[in-house]
């Protein structure tokens, strides 16, 4: 594995994941997922970055993916089921009349599209290096 592909297009891929989260969650549909005012922007960003690190490692290192196009395909898959996980475990606890599935589903496109961007990023920039 590359580690300056795999640093370089994690950190841009996190930091692209963190501005798209801002202007679709904080923005576009700032509505449906209204804010606290108590959210710590570190630990969001870290979250992020963490995301892009972790699908930049999945395509330095074992799926060898540098096209963005692939990147844009393989970004949306490991986003579905990584929407489907958080949500799933977010909502086990609440009795099924309290889960708002419309916000669910619209949580799961969201971050089906930032992780489709985000993974095209990453295999760009991997593509580039």
């Amino acid at each position: 594995m590359n580690v300056k592909n795999f640093l370089v297009s994690g950190i841009v891929g996190g930091v692209i994941n963190f501005f798209l989260g801002w202007i679709l969650y904080g923005i576009i549909f700032k509505d449906a997922f209204p804010s606290n005012g108590n959210e710590n922007m570190l630990f969001i960003f870290l979250g992020c970055l963490t995301f892009g690190l972790f699908t930049a490692y999945i395509f330095t290192k074992w799926a060898g993916i540098s096209n963005w196009i692939t990147g844009f395909g393989a970004g949306a898959i490991i986003g579905l089921f990584m929407a489907l996980y958080m949500d799933f475990f977010a909502n086990a606890m609440k009795p099924t009349a309290d889960i708002n599935f419309q916000i669910m589903a619209l949580d799961i496109v969201i971050t089906i599209i930032m992780s489709a961007f985000t993974g095209a990023v990453i295999a760009l920039v991997n593509g580039k290096l």
